[in-house]
């Protein structure tokens, strides 16, 4: 049954992130938002559940203090490298002697298309239309009320291991939530920072987390790929670790504060005093020699995604180019070097202020964040599944009322 808010929880390998919200109309309206470091995983799986456990529910607990109804209706991300998608058909005949496609034919033809053989210790995450073809007539969005005998879709099946999914699951349970809905990570960034007009023009979203990168490629509004790779942002920093040999927290604080991605926009005769951002530390790297640490790696990244895109033969042909978001997208220079290597035009990623209602105008460096893309995606793929309802009027004692009973 659907409640009236919502707690989108973005559990990523640096930090997890959650959004409170609650539907308004056609809008979600942002309650508050949240954000503590997290520990525990590596590369989007748990690898230490103590420490898991323990940075959920610091979370929940925060949540649990604006919306206690919302920790009951958790829509998680799914960030895993082992997530994996491919195509399946479905064919089904027309039950109908008048041969007119009804909604249990859809059902039908959409289940025999999640009849494919994958292993025992994986499960379906998302079984995504794409076409659906009526006696060989292709590209039909709704067949419904349409005449035909055969009925056939074409469906993207994401899968995911399964174990690492009921780690992740328990985590949160653990910690007192209850999941409502699960969400492959570049579907939930998608939802908050596409539009309508870019999928249908064709796009590529790259979400560049710190343990990951996903991506997930759509022209003429259907999704056409998606995958993700065990290199991020936290690659970056480990890179400039070595290749200075200084502490990683230290190798952090300079990815941040003097950072750039085009190296040969960068002076060699600019040099940084680690002393000024660790009194432990001595050397005076060149600010050229950074940035060429940095763009090795981001080139790396972005190879990875042009070998997807040529795998479906979209390299450097989606008009609607490439849109960054994630940490990894707020790194200088990013842009300029998406286009040098990707060959197609780039954006930051920012999530759309118009499908959002802000309580608090506080709350609107949310939506100039491109980290904050995923867990605003989440509460918005709720809204799309049923999960929220619009919330009744009432008095605001009313409500303050509501939200102290017990659940």
């Amino acid at each position: 049954m659907a409640q009236n808010t919502v707690l989108g929880l973005d559990i990523g390998s640096a930090n997890i992130k959650a959004i409170v919200a609650e539907a308004r109309g056609d809008k979600m309206k942002v309650i508050a938002g949240f954000t503590r470091v997290s520990s525990g995983l590596r590369r989007g799986s748990v690898v230490e559940m103590d420490e898991v456990c323990k940075s959920v529910a610091e979370v929940l607990n925060e949540v649990k203090v604006i919306s206690r109804s919302s920790v009951k209706n958790i829509f998680l991300n799914i960030g895993s490298v082992d997530v994996k998608s491919q195509i399946s058909r479905g064919i089904v005949a027309v039950a109908r002697a008048n041969s007119e496609i009804h909604e249990d034919d859809i059902e039908r033809v959409v289940k025999a298309s999640q009849a494919i053989n994958i292993p025992q210790n994986r499960t379906i995450l998302h079984t995504i239309t794409k076409e659906y073809v009526v006696d060989g007539v292709n590209d039909i969005r709704d067949p419904e009320g349409m005449i035909g005998a055969r009925l056939e879709v074409s469906s993207m099946i994401i899968d995911a291991f399964a174990p690492a999914l009921k780690n992740l699951q328990k985590c949160v349970e653990i910690s007192g939530g209850s999941i409502s809905g699960l969400v492959f990570n570049p579907l939930a960034a998608a939802r908050s920072v596409l539009t309508k007009n870019q999928k249908e023009l064709g796009v590529v979203l790259i979400d560049i987390g710190f343990g990951t990168t996903s991506l997930v490629i759509y022209e003429e509004d259907k999704i056409l790929h998606t995958a993700i790779f065990p290199v991020g942002a936290g690659h970056i920093t480990n890179d400039l670790a070595i290749a200075l040999k200084i502490p990683v927290e230290t190798a952090e604080k300079l990815k941040l504060a003097y950072g750039y991605a085009l190296s040969k926009e960068v002076s060699s005769r600019d040099t940084i005093d680690l002393k000024k951002i660790d009194l432990t530390v001595t050397g005076s790297p060149s600010r050229k020699f950074i940035a060429e640490v940095i763009e090795s790696r981001i080139q790396e990244i972005f190879e990875l995604v042009n070998n997807e895109l040529r795998l479906i033969g979209k390299s450097g042909r989606l008009p609607a180019g490439a849109v960054l978001c994630g940490g990894g997208a707020k790194m200088p220079g990013i842009v300029d070097l998406s286009r040098q290597e990707l060959k197609l035009s780039t954006q930051i990623g920012l999530p759309q202020a118009s499908y959002f209602e802000l309580s608090t105008n506080e709350l609107a460096e949310y939506l100039e964040l491109p980290e904050w893309a995923v867990p605003l995606g989440l509460v918005l793929c709720s809204k799309d599944q049923g999960r929220v309802k619009s919330k009744p009027s009432g008095s605001l004692i009313v409500k303050i009322f509501q939200n102290l009973l017990p659940e």
